[in-house]
């Protein structure tokens, strides 16, 4: 005898109940793991120290991580060779050096030096990072070894001596730069260009897609004197800033021995002695080596 299955109402019913029980269940979990994996992403306690190794561990993997630049001279470029130059590589060597590891420099873009940091890429970013309150909400400064304000380089043939001129023109910066800060907050008049990379606005530059350049005064000193054509017509823009190293947000034992090796570098003057090295060469007596240099970690 063939059985019929009841397929009454009352009978499918309850099947529904608890296929949609068990599809809510399913849902749950699910909704549930990607909570936990959002959380340890983006705000949980876990993501906030992952990769922030302490000088202990930072010795024991026999490998110090530096992010910099790899297209910003004289402060850290590739040369012809293939090899990092400049001052902030010669601030890097020293740092592997006494450590007593060897050195991993890391290629970063402007924008990047933060993400680099709280992501656990690099160990210290040594990328003429310029030191501002927003920054030190999301990474912790060691204590400072450059001097540095805006400068404002442009055509000899159609120089930008005063800020007004540029009311309603394009003005280059780099994204994530403190040139890009300062014009959005004091100088809503200007069209502001951005570019990832400094080749790129540099580029743009001689290109005449803007009426100049804002950036740090000591790379526009540097690249103005190496480009015929050029002047670094405003040399100091804003307030005077600094530069330092910067590690991630807490990593209190890294930052720390940073300032500590800043105090005995400063008894041998190593930052005025890397001037002459990197910096000098391009500068020539355009400006003196105080008037950048930090030693000790104590702007004078």
């Amino acid at each position: 005898m063939t059985t019929t299955p009841d397929t009454s109402p009352e009978t499918a019913a309850p099947d529904k109940r608890r296929r949609a029980t068990l599809l809510t269940a399913i849902v749950v979990v699910v909704l549930a793991v990607a909570a936990v994996g959002g959380w340890l992403l983006f705000g949980g306690s876990k993501a906030e120290t992952t990769g922030a190794r302490t000088v202990a561990q930072i010795k024991d993997s026999g490998k110090v991580r530096i992010g910099v630049f790899s297209d910003k001279a004289p402060f850290g470029s590739v040369d012809s060779s293939g090899t990092y130059v400049g001052y902030d590589i010669e601030y890097a060597k020293r740092v592997a050096k006494d450590l007593g590891v060897t050195l991993e420099l890391v290629p970063v873009e402007a924008a990047a030096r933060v993400e680099f940091l709280t992501s656990g890429k690099v160990d210290i970013i040594l990328a003429n990072f310029t030191v501002t309150d927003e920054r030190a909400q999301k990474v912790d400064f060691a204590k400072p070894y450059l001097k540095v304000s805006l400068g404002v380089v442009s055509p000899d043939d159609a120089p930008v001596t005063d800020i007004a001129q540029l009311d309603g023109k394009d003005v280059l910066v780099v994204r994530g730069t403190t040139a890009e800060t300062y014009l959005e907050a004091n100088h809503p008049e200007v069209k502001i260009q951005k570019y990832e990379q400094y080749t790129e606005v540099t580029n743009a530059l001689l290109d005449g897609r803007g009426a100049a350049w804002v950036t740090d005064n000591t790379e526009a000193l540097a690249w103005a004197k190496n480009n015929d054509g050029f002047s670094t017509s405003i040399a100091s823009l804003g307030p005077q800033d600094t530069i330092a190293a910067a590690v991630q947000k807490g990593n209190t034992d890294l930052r720390t021995w940073l300032d500590d090796q800043l105090v005995t570098l400063g008894t041998e003057n190593f930052f005025h002695a890397a001037y002459t090295t990197t910096l000098e060469p391009v500068y020539g007596t355009d400006v003196s080596a105080d008037e950048l240099v930090v030693e000790g970690g104590v702007v004078r």
